[in-house]
């Protein structure tokens, strides 16, 4: 292998700079498996890499990237064989580990899933990090008893890349999905992935002030935080279920304990990170199968490496939805 392509960050004068270079095996990190990515994606995890005070990189230079679903080239465990298609998401990848954004990677065995049946490596990545961690917030509803039947579930930031999987995996479920969103032209896209009721923030917030609004959620999936989940915790039905994974909003929580002595109200926190593998592979599995959403197929837009800065700078600045896959 003479080299290949991958997009390395580099800090200069405080500031981050991205350009693509020419790497070669023996630049990449320690790991069992080398892997030729196949695709990766573009997360908010992944914008902040790009910014010298985002808390996600601590040395440079370095290749970002927080997911990757590639084939095995060569591996040292015996576990995992030459030509097997796997995915890797989470632990260090893209953050202390070089990730996703290279033709080739090398990673700890300890991190990849097998690629399951009735799901490619693009389809894998269309969902990639985001859409595992809409499926573990799912997941976690159904795990702790939130049933269609029980009334209807609210997504927030539903445009994103978690909220827009999350709301697809629902509504697929037969749950009655209500989506909050703060950009009114997204309401046709919403109604695709099978969302019946739209709110705008707005519309959301109007009983922020109180520390029990009406009961109008049996669960709900949180990828903003901050003020917009104090007020869903609110708004919960008694013995309602909360899973949240964003904080886009903020990371303060002003909110007051009565929802949960008086409604039984459960959050949820919910880290796709470090989550047992077991449990990893479970999703995934559901990913593959039960949970797969129909419009899969709608819920993304395909770039190179070329294009990733432009498209890192629509997410920071709030223009992007849907995901965003790198075809490598």
């Amino acid at each position: 292998m003479s080299g290949f392509k991958a997009l390395v960050l580099d800090q200069i004068d405080g500031k981050v700079a991205a350009g693509i270079k020419r790497l070669e095996v023996k630049d990449l990190p320690e790991g069992e498996l080398l892997i030729q990515v196949a695709y990766s994606s573009v997360n908010y995890k992944d914008a902040l890499a790009y910014m010298a005070g985002g808390g996600v990189v601590k040395s440079y230079p370095f290749v970002p990237g927080i997911d990757l679903a590639g084939t095995i080239v060569a591996s040292e465990d015996d576990e995992f064989r030459p030509g097997e298609q796997i995915i890797v998401t989470g632990y260090g990848l893209g953050v202390s580990h070089y990730g996703g954004y290279s033709e080739y990677a090398r990673v700890p065995a300890e991190w990849a899933v097998k690629l399951p049946g009735n799901l490619s490596m693009k389809e894998a990545m269309i969902l990639g990090t985001a859409g595992f961690t809409a499926g573990l917030s799912v997941y976690e509803l159904q795990q702790n008893g939130i049933r269609p039947e029980d009334g209807p579930i609210l997504v927030t930031g539903a445009t994103g890349g978690v909220g827009s999987v999350a709301a697809a995996i629902a509504a697929k479920l037969g749950y009655e999905v209500a989506a909050s969103t703060g950009k009114a032209d997204k309401g046709g896209y919403l109604q695709e992935l099978g969302v019946k009721h739209i709110l705008t923030r707005e519309e959301l917030g109007a009983g922020a002030k109180r520390a029990l609004d009406k009961q109008r959620w049996a669960g709900a999936i949180d990828c903003v935080g901050g003020e917009t989940l104090a007020v869903l915790l609110s708004q919960m039905k008694y013995g309602g279920v909360v899973a949240a994974s964003g904080l886009t909003g903020g990371s303060g929580l002003p909110a007051t304990v009565f929802p949960f002595i008086i409604r039984a109200v459960r959050l949820i926190g919910i880290d796709s990170v470090m989550t047992a593998m077991d449990k990893r592979r479970k999703v995934w599995e559901l990913l593959a199968g039960e949970y797969k959403p129909s419009v899969l197929g709608e819920l993304f837009t395909e770039i190179g490496l070329e294009q990733v800065n432009a498209h890192v700078d629509a997410l920071l600045a709030g223009k992007s939805s849907g995901r965003v896959i790198i075809k490598l």
